[in-house]
């Protein structure tokens, strides 16, 4: 599968590790070259530096042959908007995002868009663990 993942913070990167290490072709876009330094020693994918709302950047990362796009930025309102881009105008098959703040989540869901919110997801765990 080649995957293209933006946002090379925490979880971008372990993902893009976790996919590498499985033989997936990985392309990670970040803003900022040094964030790079998360990705694993062993990392085999590609580090490109750009902006994921830039259709040209999207290009070079490889997105119009992509099988799968993470956006997992700090921004709830970039990622939404590279969702769409991926999605819409490119034509990814498979697009997730991620949405901290659970209201949005929801409203992006009923526009189509697969998005997650860590806030949502770790709360039912925290509950879990407390009734268990």
């Amino acid at each position: 599968m080649k995957v293209v993942i933006m946002g090379s913070g925490r979880v971008g990167a372990q993902l893009a590790g976790l996919l590498d290490a499985e033989g997936h072709t990985v392309t990670v876009l970040d803003t900022d070259a040094y964030s790079f330094r998360r990705l694993p020693p062993d990392f085999g994918g590609t580090a490109l530096v750009g902006n994921g709302l830039d259709q040209e950047a999207l290009k070079r990362a490889g997105i119009e042959e992509a099988d799968a796009f993470v956006v997992v930025t700090q921004g709830d309102n970039r990622n939404v908007m590279a969702a769409q881009i991926a999605k819409h105008i490119f034509n990814v098959p498979r697009v997730i995002c991620r949405i901290y703040d659970p209201l949005r989540q929801e409203l992006y869901q009923t526009l189509g868009l697969e998005a997650i919110s860590p806030t949502t997801v770790f709360a039912r765990l925290l509950k879990e663990q407390l009734e268990s």
